[in-house]
């Protein structure tokens, strides 16, 4: 027996952080948080709030048996949370859903839905949720920004009426206090707030009956390793890893120390200098192009200096922001120097969502930044929404140093870093 919820919604910002938040919090000693998709800043958020690395569900980019393997390995705590992307079904297009992940794994699904200015057109939506895949995992339903226990017990009478299988577990006040100046979910310096946030947002769920809930998952059968077996490199790996470079997905950690020899952690923002012993230096996303990220990296002189001395005989590996600190500049902000190229920053974004580069591998990509023309002819690796269609350039190299604006899982592509 395993106990395990997936938190859905029907679309974005109907209140799944708020509820995985909270549920992070009631279990914080004993959960294991994932996110389902190719979020960076959820699954950072997850992390601190229980103090246990949140992992990435991502069937887009591997494949089932892989996705599963991912999801065994890190089952570790006494229950999985595992919060949603976007709507239940949204996603499901590229292979990639609260739906298509919640049901590869047999997890139930506690719908959060915003119950205001309605009663009985909520349970209209329900009806549409649950017919559109029969094979659909939502099991619960928690109601969202009501105004009063009877407007909760006027829609749950409905629901109960019309969907008697489906679990009516509670409600969330509108406007709660707590709520009032915290973005929740994007603001990581707002944790003082979370115990009070998450008492106030539990206030009114059934507890018990959520528990008991959790209790209908069942953990996938123990598989042998789904992915390439790669022998351990006799190498070390510097990863560039701080408040700057943050978007680095917890298992590409744990794989990269798995298949190299020594990797060091070197802090950019505290003017930390790539070891002269590093083989190879990895350089995640993160940001470096917003007026409070520059700050913290412009004046670190000792490691741009220690990155340039590495880059002129040793690899490099940089996605984004690793990419664009490579650069010369963004706009009138200077970086490295490392690679001949210059971007643009723009006021809408560029990229979002997956892609595939002409090797076929599979990724993401989010950003505001754009090449300039003359940086554009120097790029090489086109990257597309589907592999049959047209696409733009998104990585450049030179010599040994390689960047891209594509973010990957290494462990489904071992050749990567090599």
């Amino acid at each position: 027996m395993s106990q395990a919820l997936c938190i859905s919604a029907l679309s974005s910002n109907q209140g799944k952080t708020i509820l995985t938040t909270a549920l992070l919090w009631y279990f914080r000693n004993s959960v294991r948080p994932y996110k389902i998709g190719p979020d960076f800043i959820d699954p950072q958020f997850h992390t601190k709030v229980c103090n246990t690395p949140s992992i990435n569900l991502d069937s887009f980019i591997m494949n089932d048996e892989q996705v599963k393997w991912i999801y065994n390995n890190y089952a570790t705590k006494d229950i999985s949370i595992l919060e949603g992307v976007m709507g239940f079904y949204d996603g499901n297009d590229r292979g990639c859903s609260a739906y298509s992940v919640s049901k590869l794994l047999n997890i139930p699904t506690i719908l959060i839905i915003d119950g205001s200015g309605s009663y009985i057109t909520i349970s209209a939506l329900l009806k549409g949720m649950l017919e559109y895949k029969q094979d659909n995992t939502i099991a619960g339903v928690v109601l969202n920004k009501l105004s009063s226990s009877m407007h909760y017990e006027l829609i749950k009478k409905q629901l109960l009426q019309d969907h008697p299988h489906i679990k009516v577990l509670g409600w969330i006040e509108k406007n709660l206090p707590t709520l009032s100046d915290t973005h929740l979910g994007l603001d990581l310096q707002e944790l003082d707030k979370i115990e009070a946030i998450s008492q106030e947002v539990l206030r009114h769920i059934d507890m018990p009956t959520l528990i008991k809930l959790s209790h209908q998952a069942t953990k996938p059968k123990l598989l042998s390793y789904p992915f390439e077996k790669i022998d351990k490199l006799d190498k070390k790996l510097a990863i560039v890893h701080d408040k700057n470079f943050s978007f680095l997905y917890y298992d590409n950690l744990k794989f990269l120390q798995e298949i190299f020899k020594d990797v060091a952690v070197v802090d950019a923002t505290k003017d930390e200098v790539i070891p002269n012993d590093s083989d190879i230096v990895y350089i995640p996303g993160g940001y470096v192009e917003t007026p409070q990220a520059y700050d913290r990296i412009k004046d670190s002189i000792k490691f741009k200096s220690s990155l340039q001395q590495h880059a002129k005989t040793k690899p490099i590996y940089a996605e984004c922001a690793g990419l664009l600190y490579l650069s010369k500049r963004v706009e009138n902000m200077e970086f490295s120097g490392i690679l001949d190229i210059e971007f643009k920053l723009g006021k809408r974004f560029k990229r979002l969502g997956y892609y595939y580069n002409e090797n076929g591998v599979k990724g993401h990509a989010f950003h505001y930044t754009y090449p300039t023309d003359k940086t554009l002819l120097k790029g090489f690796d086109i990257l597309k929404k589907r592999a049959n269609s047209k696409g733009e350039v998104g990585s450049w190299k030179q010599g040994k140093v390689f960047g891209t604006y594509l973010h990957t899982m290494f462990r489904a592509y071992p050749h990567k870093l090599q």
